[in-house]
């Protein structure tokens, strides 16, 4: 492995989870031809036990910072929340009649959707009645390990590995959800683990998109292809996607009409743009992306529905939480549709946009403002 691979493959596996691929493994037979003297200069390499404990550091203190942003982010939604429950249950000796019903209006009346705020309910009544549950804190407390639940079976970072052929993320969303934004995120995030990163202004209808990716470009120094204003998507597409299986990008990163002011339905273009690019590369693409704005609340759930009926999603991106009151979404969205959530926005900056651990989210989300509950 050469120095410079090493370095890709130490700090980017951690923040990753996934090293650049090896040489293939030697068979045995060659394996026992090696000397004992290189033998011992393999094991000599491999095993730097103050570096093994530096990274634990690292990791638990960049744990840490994002449980701190996650709960800053979180803040109107919680405020809100909290509020609720505690008028609903806290303060009352027994859960009367009353209390449950209060219960039931302030799950319906959150940002959870119906559906799930009424199988919540259910879960809480069903213990009520079976008598393990016997307080307001209790519940509190069963009501938070049920959004855990619900959470981590969506939990899924997205985990770009190194191949031969480039990884291509196709991201969906309306306008002004932040598509173009996460996008450049994204690459960021990628062009920082020594990736060959490009962007695709594939959002021809809009032109204020085609500009604020190439700003974005510029900053963060990665590719960007665009064609003429109101260029057919598909043929911008295909360009980029020759260039990118000639020149060995490692990442591409497309973006697509939020919006059509055509006698073209939206779902329909989007569908080409996909064929085009599974013609071009068959395994590709090989994510797409839905970014969906976390303040739209009930409504993110019917548009996540939508765009997934029409083209099959494999990872959400939810934008704008440090915003809004409305993040509670995120549980009804994962309960209702059981898409992969990718990533979280809790803010502005660069790097604000985060790997999504279900255990942190409902960490912050029940928290209180002087401190975080532990789950441990």
């Amino acid at each position: 492995m050469t120095e410079e691979t090493k370095k890709k493959s130490g700090f980017f596996s951690r923040l990753f989870g996934k090293d650049r691929l090896e040489e293939p493994e030697q068979q045995p037979e060659a394996f026992e031809q090696k000397s004992e003297e290189a033998a011992a200069e393999s094991l000599e390499i491999e095993e730097p036990v103050e570096e093994s404990s530096e990274s634990i550091e690292t990791e638990l203190d960049e744990s840490q910072e994002n449980l701190a942003r996650l709960q800053t982010g979180l803040k109107k939604t919680r405020k809100g929340f909290l509020k609720s429950l505690d008028e609903a249950l806290l303060g009352k000796r027994e859960l009367d009649e009353e209390a449950i019903s209060g219960l039931e209006e302030v799950l319906v009346r959150a940002d959870v959707g119906v559906k799930t705020a009424y199988e919540l309910l259910d879960s809480v009544s069903d213990r009520v009645k079976r008598k393990e549950l016997n307080d307001p804190e209790k519940i509190l407390s069963h009501l938070r390990e049920l959004v855990r639940e619900t959470l981590l079976k969506v939990e899924a970072p997205l985990r770009v590995g190194y191949g031969s052929e480039p990884f291509v993320i196709m991201v969906l969303g309306v306008n002004g959800s932040g598509k173009t934004t996460t996008i450049a995120k994204i690459a960021a995030r990628q062009k920082l683990a020594s990736r060959k990163v490009m962007m695709v202004a594939g959002d021809t209808f809009r032109a204020a998109a085609v500009e604020q990716l190439s700003i974005w470009g510029e900053r963060i120094g990665c590719d960007v292809i665009r064609g003429k204003e109101k260029a057919d998507p598909s043929s911008v597409v295909f360009e980029a996607m020759d260039k990118a299986v000639k020149e060995d990008y490692e990442v591409v990163l497309i973006d697509t009409a939020g919006r059509l002011h055509t006698r073209v339905p939206l779902m329909e273009e989007l569908k080409k743009v996909s064929r085009t690019i599974t013609r071009k590369l068959a395994s590709a693409p090989q994510e797409t992306l839905l970014v969906i704005d976390s303040s739209m609340g009930q409504n993110a759930i019917l548009q996540a529905r939508t765009f997934n009926e029409a083209i099959p999603v494999t990872g959400l991106a939810l934008t704008k939480l440090d915003g809004t009151a409305k993040g509670g979404v995120i549980i009804g969205i994962s309960n209702e549709l059981g898409i992969p959530i990718r990533y979280v926005g809790i803010g502005e900056k660069i790097d604000d946009l985060r790997d999504f651990n279900a255990r942190q989210f409902a960490q912050a989300l029940f928290s209180k403002d002087e401190g975080i509950d532990s789950f441990d």
